[in-house]
């Protein structure tokens, strides 16, 4: 980023040789994923850190809704390998210590198809009674070995190689033992639909920040609202990812190829920073720290939230913040430094994790996949609007703005949905 706010390009480490490139662009897409790997139970990639989001709050570009991470009901229990809902589409059912298919009390109509929130919560909500399984309570089971071993064969093959690789089930015989897992990350970078990143100014909630644009799961163009529906992740990648493509042509035709010559010194504080994590003479292994993070996270901010969780993790989330300034980075090489890399890594997921608790405790309602136990009704009369979280680098504090939701569509074809209260 320039003086100007302008995005010029970008650093980028090569991990086969240790070499340092630095790239300059028009325009920069920003299409790093989400963050889940910031909690202790997740279906992410080990590579969603959080990377895009995170370098655009240390630029002072602020994240939008936060708040709102879904969880998927039922990943596999310790991995969090994802058992998807087709499972249960195709006749499975969830069944607490008891034997008994617990969802017909809190979905009766849809029942082990409701969404995944109100599955998340019946799930958490049946251990939190003492009904979960396994030696410490706290999971439940999937049940599918009801159905004929050919439809399971056919229809299911992946999750039936996956409970025998990552949970030792014969998916034919016995259940399998899921827990609720982080998912999807509905929040991020704030943009329009053409995919360009916006920061409010001066009044304007739309202020494009130039050269930068951002799609997928690193973006916030709110498609999603407080909770994502299944396969809609596709669209923000699909669809917006075009649209970033799109913009840039259109952008490119009509200003030209012709960009200015980066400033002598652009990128030095990038490598300034990676050295000094390199050399740092600390006595904080990236393993431990992270570690206390993501138990933090799955604690104090995951399905259930209430006031005095988060704000217990938002200052534990600040302490290892501070923490991370004890970082010792044990491999010394540049050659495909792994530890560097998931030190790296670390950092951008403690500034995520930051924000999401942070806006997570000021949003004093339940709206999707942000369930409040202390603020169980939807509140749009104060809290239909979008959290703006700013991270402010050097002090590890996050502070809070807000921007309206759109309630019209971009054509007349197609009438806006006004909110209603979702029923089962």
């Amino acid at each position: 980023m320039d003086d100007e706010g302008a995005c010029r390009g970008c650093i980028a480490l090569c991990l086969e040789d240790g070499t340092i490139h630095r790239f300059r662009s028009k325009y920069t897409v920003l299409a790093t994923g989400g963050y889940g790997r910031a909690y202790f139970c997740c279906t992410s990639a080990r590579s969603c850190s959080g990377d895009g989001t995170a370098m655009a709050a240390r630029a002072g570009i602020p994240q939008e809704d936060m708040e709102f991470v879904q969880f998927h009901p039922t990943g596999i229990y310790g991995p969090g390998v994802l058992i998807t809902e087709g499972a249960r589409g195709e006749g499975g059912f969830l069944i607490n210590s008891e034997g008994e298919r617990f969802m017909e009390r809190y979905a009766p109509t849809a029942k082990d198809l409701a969404s995944r929130d109100v599955v998340s919560r019946a799930i958490t909500l049946e251990i939190m009674a003492g009904r979960g399984v396994g030696p410490k309570k706290d999971h439940v089971l999937l049940q599918l070995h009801h159905l004929p071993e050919d439809i399971l064969k056919a229809r299911l093959p992946g999750i039936t190689e996956s409970a025998r690789t990552f949970a030792g089930v014969d998916l034919t015989k016995e259940p399998i033992p899921v827990l609720p897992t982080v998912h999807y990350n509905m929040g991020g970078i704030p943009t329009l639909w053409t995919g360009e990143v916006v920061k409010p100014r001066a009044g304007d909630q739309n202020t494009i920040v130039p050269g930068l644009l951002a799609c997928g799961e690193a973006a916030c163009a709110s498609v999603h609202g407080a909770n994502r529906l299944g396969a809609n992740s596709l669209l923000d990648l699909v669809v917006f990812g075009r649209s970033c493509a799109n913009t840039i042509i259109f952008n490119l035709a009509r200003d030209g190829v012709s960009q200015p010559e980066l400033p002598a010194n652009a990128g030095e504080a990038s490598i300034a920073k990676m050295d000094g994590l390199l050399h740092n003479n600390g006595d904080m292994p990236t393993s431990i720290l992270r570690g206390r993070m993501k138990e933090i996270m799955q604690k104090h901010a995951a399905v259930f939230r209430v006031e005095g969780l988060l704000q217990e993790g938002y200052s534990l989330i600040q302490e290892c913040l501070a923490d991370f300034k004890r970082i010792k980075v044990h491999d010394q090489s540049r050659i495909w430094n792994q530890n560097l890399v998931e030190t790296l890594e670390l950092e951008n997921l403690l500034i995520n994790s930051a924000i999401t608790v942070k806006s997570a405790l000021e949003r004093k309602e339940s709206r999707g996949a942000h369930a409040r136990d202390d603020y169980q009704e939807r509140d749009d009369v104060n809290w239909m609007k979008h959290t703006l979280a700013y991270y402010e680098p050097g002090k590890d504090t996050v502070t809070l703005d807000y921007r309206p939701v759109h309630n019209w569509t971009l054509t007349n074809d197609v009438k806006p949905f006004p909110p209603k209260k979702r029923v089962y």
